[in-house]
C-alpha cells in the first residue's frame, strides 16, 4: 500500500490528538504531544489544521508533524515505526523537496524522536545537526511536595492574567486572552490545565500550562514562564513542583520538559523542582 502525506483539517484533528496520546510512553524518546498541538491551538483551530500533516499507509496515521515554524517541521512517529524504512524514506522525499510543499527553502530543521531512522536518511542527504536541547522527566509515582505558594487554577475570568505573565515572561510574546480562549477551546485542553503562581504581596509572578495524554502516560509542561520583574526568588522552582502535582492529578505517569542546552538557568529550575535530566537531543537542519 502506498504511503499518504496528508492534511487533516479541522475534522480530522481529533484523529490526530488521539494518536499522538497513544505514542506518548514513559522510556520512549520524547517527541510531538498531543500538548504542543494544544499549545498551537491558540492561533485557532484552523490554523492548528493548516500547520498539521500526516502519514499514513493502509488508513493508519505512522507519523504526525506539526508546522511549529514554518522552518520547522516537529515529528512524531509511531513506535513500531521509527524504523521503518518505507515511511523514513517518503519522510525525507517529503522534507527535501521544496515542491511539496511541507517545508520552503533555504534553513529549515526537523524535530523527530531520538533513534528515529529519518536521521540517518537526512544526515545522509547532507543535513547537519542544530544546538542541543535536554529534555528533562519527573516520575509521578510518587507524591508531589506542596510547592508551598498560592497557585490559582485559570478559568475564563482569569485569562487575562494568565495571559500577561506570559508576555512579561517571553520577550517578544503576543499571547493575549482571546488567544488563551481559542487555546482552551481546543481538544487537547480537556486534558490540560493552566497555572499561576503569586507571591506574598499577591502579584502574579509565574505561570505554566501542562498537558496530560492520558492516565498511565508521560504528560508535558508548554510553556512554563516566571515574570522579568520576579526572577532569582524561587518562583520558577516553586511553579514547576506546581505543574508536576497537577499532572499526577491529571493521571500522568510522569511530566516531560525540554530547553535548549545554552540555557543553564532554566534546566537548573527544572533539576531544582525533581526533574532529571535525560540525554540530549539535536534537531536535524539544512542550511540556506
Amino acid at each position: 500500500m502506498p504511503m499518504m502525506l496528508g492534511t487533516p483539517g479541522v475534522d480530522g484533528l481529533g484523529e490526530v490528538v488521539g494518536v499522538l496520546r497513544e505514542w506518548q510512553c514513559d522510556g520512549a524518546p520524547m517527541q510531538l504531544h498531543p500538548g504542543d498541538l494544544g499549545w498551537f491551538w491558540r492561533f485557532g483551530a484552523q490554523a492548528t489544521a493548516a500547520a498539521v500533516r500526516t502519514w499514513s499507509r493502509g488508513g493508519r496515521i505512522l507519523a504526525a508533524g506539526l508546522l511549529d515554524e514554518p522552518e520547522l517541521l516537529r515529528l512524531a512517529i509511531a513506535p513500531d515505526a521509527l524504523r521503518d524504512e518505507e515511511l523514513a524514506r517518503r519522510l525525507v522525499e517529503d522534507v527535501t523537496g521544496p515542491e511539496r510543499g511541507v517545508l520552503g527553502e533555504g534553513k529549515v530543521a526537523v524535530d523527530a524522536p531520538a533513534g528515529a531512522l529519518v536521521h540517518d536518511l537526512l544526515s545522509d542527504h547532507g543535513w547537519g545537526t542544530d544546538e542541543p536541547w535536554t529534555p528533562l522527566r519527573r516520575d509521578l509515582t510518587e507524591p508531589v511536595s506542596d510547592p508551598g505558594v498560592r497557585i490559582e487554577v485559570i478559568g475564563p475570568e482569569q485569562a487575562h492574567v494568565r495571559a500577561a505573565v506570559q508576555r512579561a515572561a517571553f520577550r517578544g510574546s503576543t499571547f493575549t486572552e482571546e488567544r488563551w480562549r481559542a487555546m482552551a477551546a481546543g481538544l487537547p485542553y480537556a486534558d490540560a490545565r493552566c497555572l499561576v503562581t503569586y507571591d506574598e504581596q499577591g502579584a502574579a509572578v509565574a505561570t505554566v500550562t501542562v498537558w496530560s495524554a492520558g492516565t498511565g502516560r508521560p504528560g508535558v509542561l508548554e510553556p512554563m514562564g516566571v515574570h522579568a520583574e520576579h526572577r532569582g526568588h524561587g518562583h520558577g522552582k516553586a511553579i514547576t513542583v506546581a505543574a508536576a502535582a497537577a499532572l499526577q492529578e491529571l493521571g500522568s505517569s510522569s511530566a516531560l520538559v525540554a530547553t535548549p542546552s545554552r540555557n543553564s538557568g532554566a534546566v537548573a529550575t527544572y533539576e531544582s523542582a525533581g526533574f532529571q535530566r535525560l540525554p540530549v537531543f539535536r534537531d536535524r537542519f539544512r542550511g540556506a
